[in-house]
């Protein structure tokens, strides 16, 4: 079977933005697999005893994102990035959970060095990166934006550029500074 086109998708997201529910139904075997693999790069960055597993995350993800009324889905980059904002708010939320079962336990580690990607390496805690990201976001809201779709919804330059409705030349700008910002912000040294 042939990989959906971006047009298929973005065709059937509009069509159940203005209330078509077939067009869910059509939309979920073709969006997965997408799916999936974002959950399976977050979960990489969870420790190895972590209770949620891809499919679970997933499963989260989309009954939240069906529970959406009234939203006006651009394509297919707009969805993968709502979806991405939504895995991050799920994690957070878990790993805050945990964090206060155990006052003060272990966190969950991530690295934003490893260009849009997200790392094996569990370097920064997840929820001081969520915290950052606050920050940025009432500094400068575009910039958030950026790290939000490069580095948690995997989004390419072009895709972040797309959603954005900005060249890829800013977005690859902003991104730079923004890695470069969270990192004095969760380091407290500056980049070498």
């Amino acid at each position: 079977m042939a990989a959906p086109s971006s047009l298929d998708v973005t065709r059937l997201l509009v069509a159940w933005s203005e209330g078509d529910e077939a067009s869910l139904e059509k939309l979920v075997p073709l969006v997965e697999k997408e799916l999936h693999r974002l959950a399976q790069q977050y979960m990489m960055q969870e420790r190895r005893e972590h209770t949620l597993q891809a499919t679970a995350l997933v499963n989260e993800a989309y009954l939240r994102l069906i529970d959406w009324k009234n939203v006006h889905w651009k394509n297919r980059a707009h969805f993968l990035g709502v979806s991405a904002h939504l895995m991050r708010r799920i994690l957070v939320d878990h790993a805050r959970r945990h964090r206060s079962l155990k006052r003060g336990g272990t966190a969950v580690k991530v690295s934003l060095h490893d260009g849009a990607t997200p790392s094996h390496n569990r370097d920064l805690d997840l929820i001081a990166l969520d915290e950052a990201l606050q920050n940025l976001g009432r500094m400068d809201e575009r910039k958030s934006q950026i790290v939000e779709l490069r580095f948690f919804g995997g989004l390419s330059e072009e895709e972040t550029a797309e959603v954005l409705k900005i060249s890829t030349r800013t977005v690859r700008r902003e991104w730079s500074l923004a890695q470069a910002w969270l990192y004095t912000e969760l380091t407290g040294e500056k980049e070498k």
